[in-house]
């Protein structure tokens, strides 16, 4: 039977007692008014991955994201709906969950892996891989107290992933630990899918969620506040994040039928915005190396203490290649009355690997948007990079590099 995750309905709500007391009486005498109320953690919450499917969950902290992947990987049972589960599940929910600390690190696996349901036999012909894979050396006879947490969650993965599973649960454990080995256990999640493993995954790092995953959602206010494509997902979280009073965040579509994020207060606003070659015409299709101007027209609204208008360039899968603003550049703009209009031309060429990409902008008073945030903007411009003029080269940046060689003397 092929293996997949469905979930219907699913709600998670808690009881709550005004105090110790009240939870004893209650339970002495079941009768009568109850002395709690419920708390819904989650509520209504459905979705289904398929095999070689990826799905990410984001959201703010305590929006349930953890209780949701608990649920699913049956560590915690739902108060309403249904979680049905094919094939074979492993799962990395809280860092070093089920390991013992006096216990080896080989000791641990042993436990953990017969949890997962292998045979002492299996355990012992996979061991030496998971030795490999973990690359912890003599730490494997350690005692687990004295891991670090990269050790622990090297070890927890090792021996989740010692044989592919049907379905993957990953809940933030990847962001612990140093950047080789976070490589390493992305590109197994990687082969994963490309044997068809489903994957859920709990992350705050964008560029994970982008790269792994084929769908997102969104957990807010207790259930799904948006879900598709994890480009446009995360850029509504992203607005999300600058919840000021006052603050719109809307999504709009593009002519390309994509969703485009904007948030902000709207004190001030990009009216315009284009690409220009070094003629001054409009292009929506460059070469690559090409020199470009990107032409901003923006119009304040009300009166600012401080202006900083920042852009990103992003690929097709949403990750930022390259961007910047005018406080990183010394060019803050300050007492900037209402009414006032500017235009921001940045010239740039464009040293990319040929493919879509697209420009988000921002209007805010620092160096981030979570301080004042005017107006933020994703997919603002969308333009396609084709290769007329350079040799073949593979990536997404044009670096033209000097080769020199010489022969080496004996």
């Amino acid at each position: 039977m092929s293996h997949s995750i469905e979930i219907q309905g699913v709600g998670k709500a808690y009881k709550q007692y005004p105090d110790q007391w009240s939870r004893l009486i209650e339970w002495i005498l079941p009768v009568g008014a109850p002395r709690h109320h419920v708390k819904w953690i989650l509520r209504d919450v459905s979705f289904a991955v398929r095999p070689g499917e990826a799905l990410g969950i984001i959201g703010l902290n305590g929006a349930g994201k953890s209780t949701l992947l608990k649920m699913v990987a049956g560590t915690t049972r739902p108060s309403e709906g249904g979680v049905r589960l094919r094939g074979r599940v492993a799962a990395l929910l809280e860092l070093g969950i089920g390991f013992h600390p006096d216990f080896t690190g080989r000791q641990n696996v042993i436990m953990a892996g017969q949890l997962l349901g292998y045979s002492m036999r299996e355990l012992e012909s996979l061991m030496p891989e998971i030795e490999a894979f973990c690359e912890i050396g003599d730490y494997i006879d350690q005692p687990v107290r004295v891991y670090s947490s990269g050790m622990q969650m090297r070890l927890a993965f090792g021996v989740a992933t010692a044989r592919r599973p049907d379905v993957l649960i990953v809940d933030e454990a990847l962001s612990v630990g140093d950047a080789y080995f976070q490589h390493k256990s992305f590109e197994r999640i990687r082969q994963f899918q490309r044997d068809g493993s489903s994957l859920l995954l709990v992350s705050h790092d964008k560029q994970a969620v982008l790269s792994l995953c084929d769908t997102a959602i969104l957990l807010h206010g207790g259930g799904i506040a948006m879900q598709g494509e994890p480009e446009a997902v995360m850029d509504y979280y992203n607005a999300m994040l600058a919840s000021h009073q006052n603050q719109r965040v809307e999504q709009l579509g593009t002519d390309q039928g994509v969703p485009r994020t904007i948030s902000g207060t709207g004190e001030a606003q990009v009216k315009s915005i284009c690409l220009r070659d070094e003629a001054g015409l409009a292009v929506e299709v460059v070469d690559v190396g090409q020199k470009l101007h990107l032409d901003v027209h923006v119009l304040v609204h009300s009166a600012l203490e401080r202006m900083v208008f920042g852009y990103g360039i992003k690929d097709r899968l949403g990750r930022v290649i390259y961007g910047t603003n005018t406080s990183l550049k010394g060019q803050v703009l300050r007492d900037v009355p209402a009414g006032a209009a500017f235009r921001f031309d940045i010239a740039f060429e464009a040293n990319l690997g040929p493919g879509s990409y697209s420009i988000q902008t921002a209007v805010v008073s620092t160096e981030t948007h979570l301080v004042n945030n005017y107006e933020w903007r994703d997919r603002a411009l969308v333009f396609s990079v084709v290769n007329l003029s350079r040799e073949h080269f593979d990536g997404c940046a044009w670096m033209n590099p000097n080769i020199d060689i010489k022969p080496l003397c004996d």
